[in-house]
């Protein structure tokens, strides 16, 4: 095995440890999301625990004079020299350098997008508040004092009126 596959799964584990499982649990509104969740992490975590246990081992050398014993020297020499002659190619990454500008510019556009939804949840989070405190008040309220709150809602029941339309 080579040292790549080691490099794989040592950088395997360093994104698992990366990924902030509970933020984004958190982030998850309905129940399926969160079981497709856990099974996403669940099989992440699999896939990690492989790649640390199975992968990042080298090999056992290969016992040849103990194979020559009990098979023959002639078969295992014919063996050893096409196994020594394997030559595992190297692996040339032509994907990431085409891809990864792109991916980039998704991730700028992923944070302004993230911006605008914490500013418009922010801004329901108000809205949601006021409502809540005006279904407090709204037995006991007075007409002015809703039109204090909504002034634009005054300026029109006040032209209605003085143009004398009554709604019908």
């Amino acid at each position: 095995m080579s040292g790549t596959v080691k490099k794989v799964a040592d950088v395997a584990a360093k994104a698992g440890k990366a990924i902030d499982w509970d933020g984004l649990g958190k982030m998850l509104v309905s129940e399926e999301a969160r079981k497709e969740f856990a099974t996403l992490r669940r099989t992440f975590e699999d896939v990690n625990h492989q790649l640390q246990t199975k992968f990042s081992q080298e090999p056992q050398p290969i016992d040849w004079e103990y194979y020559k014993k009990g098979i023959g020297s002639k078969v295992v020499d014919m063996y050893k020299e096409a196994y020594e002659s394997i030559e595992i190619p190297k692996y040339v990454d032509t994907v990431t350098p085409e891809y990864k500008p792109k991916f980039d510019a998704l991730v700028v556009e992923l944070k302004e997008a993230e911006k605008a939804s914490l500013k418009e949840s922010e801004r329901i989070e108000k809205e949601i508040a006021e409502m809540k405190e005006m279904k407090k008040k709204i037995s006991t309220m007075t007409a002015d004092e809703y039109f204090a709150k909504h002034p634009e809602l005054k300026q029109k029941f006040d032209d209605e009126i003085r143009n004398d339309y009554w709604g019908y």
